[in-house]
């Protein structure tokens, strides 16, 4: 009997076996799978162009490049984007084409207008609506630049050139979509279990005391990233699961449960920090020691979750410190949330479709941001677009798409001027290997599988460089710029130094545009990231200002996204990293007890108080509000004396409620409980603001 046929062992040797290649298709079979479906889907386009005699198939093979991603979501959502961009953009080309017959000068300041608008709209709307609006910008380019002295061809280049995107289109779902397809929906799923896991880590290792300040501040700027990229993979997966569409409110409010959540968290870790020495309550301590180990232990479950809830309040001596008090109603709050996203999990799971709103996600980019980014891409349009008339450069029209794809792809790159050298190097390669394929590879195949085996190689080679984040940059610029300068068409035409002139046309607008760049109000100047700090802080406004409905999805959608900019312009543990973390902190802090102050304020029945009394109550509420509102936007030491004294002021007038409805016949049940939760939000902000670690320290 063979080793196989032995029935004892074959199971274990099978079983090890699958083990193995599931453990290597999640790692890095993941990786190379996804640049087999890369190749095949580019070789399917080039051929099916070839198929169909269209004039370009290098277009359709660019636009697979361009457009696979690992799972098929990504593929479907760029896809969508793309068809629109390519449309737009086309509709652009004619446009410009039919108003500036052969005017040079005249087309040139069209499409550099085009072209920057479309590149800050990119800006503006980010993720896979930034592809659509910087596809929009180039595919006027493309069709247009080589034709604007030939008005004649316009059309007939516009059909064929949307032809050879659509195609390409087209073959990436395809080969995505059927070919093992990866779905982001079950990342979704282990996502969540994954996050929910790894929050109540770390909100026991917070309340136990074991996490140092920059140790909590990596794990919170880890949580801005879970919250971003939740919202962006939720996003995708209603695009291939069509069953997640209905349950997209549950999933939008379970990210908004896990903001909220957070929020708490933070607080109160700040809260029990900034209990004095003699307010140390051994009750308070021993609650939150208790707390953490329910998070630890296999029990925690809903029940367990409010049963521990409604023992809080009575574990606490009757007449504790505001300050204890306080840190007792946020555990509450912070229970509540970890129930209420353990309640949508399992909603989620079990398949239910939720009619509660969706939690818009709101996306934020300040509009200076934007403003510079119109600005640098028309300096540095026209700049190369001026060169090209002035010195009738017969590859002028290439410098000029080179520069349009620069600027569009490094867009939304907080290192663009690093990007677009990395892209002008994998250029340059691309140049190297495709002179040599023109040269001595095309004219010795014969066939097109023998063509697809020889493409293999290198486009292998930079499809892998461009999976790798660090070095994405360079595999970029080589793919898509082979498929531009290089790859076959229907005709071939083998002249050297056409691709010479015009690779090196593209390598000069790129290094134009990765110095412009650096030059021109780079991302990460100081002076525009203090403008997305400031866009940051008016969050903490908005909280104080804005319209109750909804107001904390939109406030905590808006910070967390602003967060993301900011942590990725600066480098990690820099000064300005720790300092936008501070303020992102203090913001959510201050932000959140502000929402459940107004909250409250508005569900408070004070009918049955004096009117002197309350209408001090409501002239020092808002009188706070406008204070602390104006410190966020205007920071200094004497509007944050003004915010310290208005909070002050409203915690007396709070207390002179409390006293108030003592003395009188107010029913004292749930009524006096929401003057207490009212007096809990005002401490916390005044703890908040008088924070010495706070980033107010500076200003006073």
């Amino acid at each position: 009997m063979s080793f196989m046929d032995r029935p004892g062992e074959r199971a274990p040797f099978a079983r090890d076996l699958f083990d193995g290649l599931r453990d290597w298709l999640a790692t890095d079979g993941a990786l190379w799978l996804h640049l087999s479906k890369t190749l095949i889907a580019a070789f399917l386009a080039m051929g099916l162009a070839m198929r169909l005699e269209l004039p370009q198939p290098r277009i359709a093979m660019t636009t697979t490049f361009v457009l696979m991603q690992p799972f098929s979501g990504m593929v479907l959502a760029k896809s969508v984007y793309r068809f629109a961009g390519t449309l737009l953009g086309m509709v652009a080309a004619l446009v410009l084409g039919a108003i500036c017959v052969q005017q040079a000068e005249l087309y040139a300041i069209g499409l550099t207008i085009w072209v920057a608008t479309c590149t800050a709209l990119a800006v503006r709307y980010r993720q896979y609506r930034w592809y659509g609006w910087a596809l929009a910008g180039y595919t006027a380019a493309l069709i247009g630049a080589p034709l604007v002295t030939a008005p004649g061809q316009l059309l007939l280049a516009t059909l064929t050139r949307g032809a050879e995107v659509m195609l390409g289109i087209v073959c990436s779902g395809l080969v995505s979509a059927l070919l093992l397809p990866r779905h982001a929906s079950a990342k979704l799923t282990a996502t969540l279990a994954q996050r929910e896991a790894a929050f109540r880590m770390l909100t026991g290792e917070i309340l136990r005391g074991r996490l140092k300040r920059s140790a909590r501040e990596r794990h919170y700027a880890g949580l801005v990233a879970d919250i971003v990229g939740f919202e962006a993979t939720r996003r995708l997966a209603a695009y291939e699961n069509p069953a997640l569409r209905p349950q997209r409110m549950l999933l939008s409010q379970l990210n908004s449960a896990f903001m909220n959540a957070c929020a708490r968290l933070h607080a109160l870790d700040q809260s029990f920090k900034r209990l004095r020495a003699d307010m140390a309550c051994p009750a308070l301590a021993a609650c939150l020691s208790e707390f953490a180990d329910l998070l630890d232990s296999t029990d925690c479950d809903r029940h367990a979750l409010m049963h521990f809830r409604t023992s809080v309040s009575s574990r606490l001596p009757d007449a504790s410190p505001i300050d204890i008090v306080t840190c007792a109603e946020l555990l509450e709050r912070l229970i509540s949330d970890m129930d209420r996203i353990a309640r949508l999990r399992a909603a989620l799971s079990a398949g239910h479709r939720d009619d509660m709103p969706l939690a818009h996600y709101v996306a934020k980019t300040d509009g200076f941001v934007v403003a510079t980014t119109f600005a640098r891409t028309a300096m540095v349009m026209a700049a190369v677009a001026a060169f090209w008339i002035a010195t009738a450069w017969p590859s002028g029209g290439f410098a000029l798409i080179g520069a349009t794809l620069a600027c569009g792809l490094s867009s939304a790159s907080a290192r663009p001027a690093r990007f677009v050298a990395e892209m002008a190097v994998g250029t340059a390669g691309a140049m190297i290997i495709g002179y040599i394929f023109l040269c001595r590879v095309y004219p010795a195949i014969d066939g097109f599988p023998l063509l697809c085996a020889m493409l293999s190689p290198p486009l292998a080679l930079g499809t892998f460089i461009a999976m790798r984040r660090p070095t994405a940059g360079y595999g970029v610029g080589f793919c898509v710029f082979f498929c531009l300068l290089a790859a076959p068409d229907n005709v071939i035409v083998y002249d050297p130094a056409t691709l010479l002139n015009n690779g090196i046309a593209i390598l000069v607008s790129m290094l134009v545009t990765s110095a412009a760049c650096a030059i021109l109000v780079p991302p990460h100047t100081p002076w525009l990231v203090g403008k997305t700090l400031a866009a940051l802080r008016a969050q903490a406004a908005l909280a104080c200002e804005g319209p109750l409905a909804s107001l904390s999805e939109r406030f905590h959608s808006g910070t967390h996204d602003l967060m993301s900019q900011l942590l990725a312009l600066s480098a990690q543990s820099s000064r300005g990293h720790r300092r936008a973390l501070a303020w992102m902190l203090v913001t959510l802090e201050v932000g959140q007890a502000m929402i459940d102050l107004r909250t409250l304020k508005a569900a408070l029945d004070v009918d049955g108080i004096p009117p002197p009394i309350r209408l001090t109550w409501a002239s020092s509420v808002a009188l706070m509000l406008r204070d602390v509102a104006m410190l966020f936007r205007m920071p200094s030491s004497a509007s944050l004396r003004r915010a310290i004294n208005s909070v002050v002021r409203s915690i007396f007038a709070a207390e002179a409620l409390v006293e108030c409805a003592k003395a009188s016949s107010v029913d004292g049940g749930e009524w006096m409980r929401d003057l207490r939760r009212i007096l809990a939000c005002l401490h916390l902000i005044r703890g908040a603001l008088i924070d010495s670690d706070a980033p107010f320290g500076a200003s006073r």
